[in-house]
């Protein structure tokens, strides 16, 4: 009878209603809350669905899916696997950025340069944030991942929390928010938008985009490529892969190649994606108020980025002839291509003959090179 019942207590304690915490509890509601936006809301399906469900999974007691193998000499974890070997060599994030490649077209960035400065100045976020962020007493390193926030780029804030080392729940609170704010921009600018400009700005018209010829397509990227990657080498991995994925699209005779990157391949690296921030997300060391204030951080950045933009592309207008709409430099952040479409949905409610995606799109692609290349500068610097 005595071993029977020290079999039985063996067994309850070897099961995880054994080892449940608060900490636990509050984590799985925080992942079935990621799954219900994702479901419910619409609020970036396919990477919060995954990342829910990876946050509850990961935070069953002794479940071992962290679980390094080193302590037992066995094998590591299915979800260490996603987080040391997708994330933190920088795998998934460089292969995100092929596929983006595959899908971006540079054409409104060529046909119309100047919009690249609009991109730059939508940066403002950046800078702001990672000075906050020092201020509260965050190190270099996650100092740097935070203010990327304000780029919202996604891979990219990912690719800076990677390359600086920073602490799983670091990363995993910067990869939350900026995919976060990704999906709410279409909540987050407008107020912005309205508050910084008058119904006769946001209803300006812009001329037609020049052509642009496939020559100049194929240039852009490889051109792109050098110049970027000499003037920043720490760039170079995640430029590198984007400029590749577009190369694909715009040569015209890798199809397979760039209908792999932009479909399959970057469905699959999406899944591991979702996993691989869902693993960092363990409640001993996510519940806890510094990493929780990167959410509020990451929003102040993503409003200095919009309104960075805003405020150049009205200084631009005070020295040129032919006015641009101020609404194209809200789109100057790297969340494409839903800032273009923001920034078009109000020039049209400010004035129903008011097109300007097209002309949005071009500072909202530079936007994405522009928060790469400020990834770099932290990169060196805080290294």
């Amino acid at each position: 009878m005595d071993e029977l019942l020290s079999q039985v207590l063996a067994l309850a304690g070897a099961s995880g209603l054994a080892h449940l915490g608060w900490q636990t509890l509050v984590m799985w509601i925080i992942g079935c809350l990621f799954v219900y936006l994702g479901i419910k809301k619409d609020i970036e399906p396919l990477l919060l669905v995954p990342i829910g469900f990876a946050v509850v999974m990961v935070n069953m007691p002794l479940g071992g899916l962290m679980d390094d193998g080193g302590a037992h000499g066995g094998l590591p974890g299915l979800f260490y696997i996603f987080n040391e070997y997708g994330l933190r060599t920088e795998l998934i994030p460089c292969l995100i950025f092929l596929g983006l490649g595959a899908m971006t077209d540079f054409g409104p960035l060529i046909a119309n340069p100047k919009t690249l400065l609009l991109g730059a100045a939508a940066q403002l976020g950046v800078f702001v944030a990672f000075l906050g962020a020092l201020a509260l007493g965050f190190t270099i390193q996650e100092a740097s991942a935070i203010g990327i926030i304000g780029g919202a780029d996604g891979p990219t804030t990912i690719f800076t929390a990677t390359s600086l080392q920073v602490s799983d729940a670091v990363l995993g609170a910067c990869a939350i928010s900026a995919y976060s704010y990704m999906a709410m921009v279409p909540i987050i600018q407008p107020p912005i938008i309205k508050l910084l400009t008058s119904k006769e700005e946001r209803g300006i018209r812009m001329k037609q985009l020049r052509p642009v010829t496939r020559t100049e397509k194929v240039l852009f990227p490889i051109v792109t490529a050098v110049v970027i990657c000499v003037l920043v080498p720490k760039a170079t991995p995640l430029i590198a892969m984007f400029m590749l994925g577009n190369l694909f699209m715009t040569s015209g005779v890798v199809d397979r190649l760039r209908d792999t990157a932009r479909n399959d391949l970057m469905n699959i690296v999406t899944i591991f994606l979702g996993l691989g921030v869902g693993s960092t997300m363990m409640g001993e060391a996510f519940l806890q108020w510094r990493v929780l204030g990167i959410y509020l951080l990451g929003l102040v950045a993503f409003s200095f980025s919009t309104a960075g933009g805003l405020v150049f592309a009205k200084l631009m207008n005070v020295f040129l002839t032919e006015k641009i709409n101020p609404l194209i430099g809200s789109a100057g952040v790297s969340a494409v291509p839903m800032a273009a479409r923001v920034s078009q949905k109000m020039g049209n409610e400010a004035n129903p003959k008011c097109h300007i995606l097209m002309h949005a799109m071009g500072p909202n692609v530079a936007g994405v090179v522009g928060t790469v290349v400020a990834s770099a500068i932290f990169i060196t610097l805080a290294l």
